[in-house]
């Protein structure tokens, strides 16, 4: 089992807000990888759970890192930051 970070800061003017933390929230709980991501330097939460997302309070300029555990981590993980960059 592979293991990938990927970090990247937020740029979009509200943050991750409800729409974008559900699509995220989505893709990384059908991926089938264990998928954790961390604001700034806190402690990791279950991506798949929009509602532990949403308890990060992402707001614009923070940097946030996703942790992707399974057979496609890499490819997850860029996929992943893409759906967080592209939402802005």
């Amino acid at each position: 089992m592979a293991t990938a970070q990927r970090s990247t800061v937020i740029t979009d003017p509200v943050g991750i807000h409800a729409r974008p933390a559900s699509e995220f929230s989505q893709a990384a709980a059908s991926s089938g990888c264990k998928v954790t991501i961390a604001k700034g330097e806190g402690n990791p939460v279950d991506a798949g759970s929009i509602l532990m997302v949403m308890s990060l309070g992402i707001a614009k300029g923070d940097k946030v890192t996703v942790t992707v555990d399974g057979d496609e981590a890499e490819s997850v993980a860029d996929s992943l930051v893409t759906k967080l960059t592209q939402a802005e």
